[in-house]
């Protein structure tokens, strides 16, 4: 990290703690991407019919030929909050009710964490 950046973070952190807001810096080194980016690759996971293949089994609003088996993926942010229990579900959908027909894309390595990451992003968004 470098000497200027460490000062920058250290001048937010203390802006943070007197304004009482949270401000989030990004890790050195790592590819900066927007939530527009990251979306746009859950929604091509999402889509893809070799990947994540969604609309095999759920409807989402602007998807063409989409399964009924699983819920509608609308309202998402209302019915997970947290978007880590969401994530969860998408890793390991077993893990909370053993009888669900989801693939465990995580679990099975079906997807990467990564590609989980960008889905997860993207269903959120719905």
């Amino acid at each position: 990290m470098t000497k200027t950046f460490r000062s920058l973070a250290a001048v937010a952190g203390t802006l943070a703690l007197v304004t009482g807001t949270l401000l989030v810096t990004p890790a050195v080194g790592a590819a900066e991407e927007d939530a527009a980016t990251r979306i746009a690759k859950g929604k091509a996971i999402a889509y893809g019919r070799t990947q994540g293949n969604c609309l095999a089994c759920h409807m989402i609003e602007d998807g063409e030929s989409p399964g009924n088996l699983g819920p509608p993926l609308i309202a998402m942010k209302a019915r997970y909050p947290d978007r880590d229990k969401l994530r969860a579900q998408i890793w390991d959908p077993t893990a909370a009710n053993p009888e669900s027909a989801m693939v465990p894309f995580g679990k099975y390595q079906v997807l990467t964490e990564k590609e989980i990451d960008y889905l997860t992003d993207y269903i959120w968004s719905l």
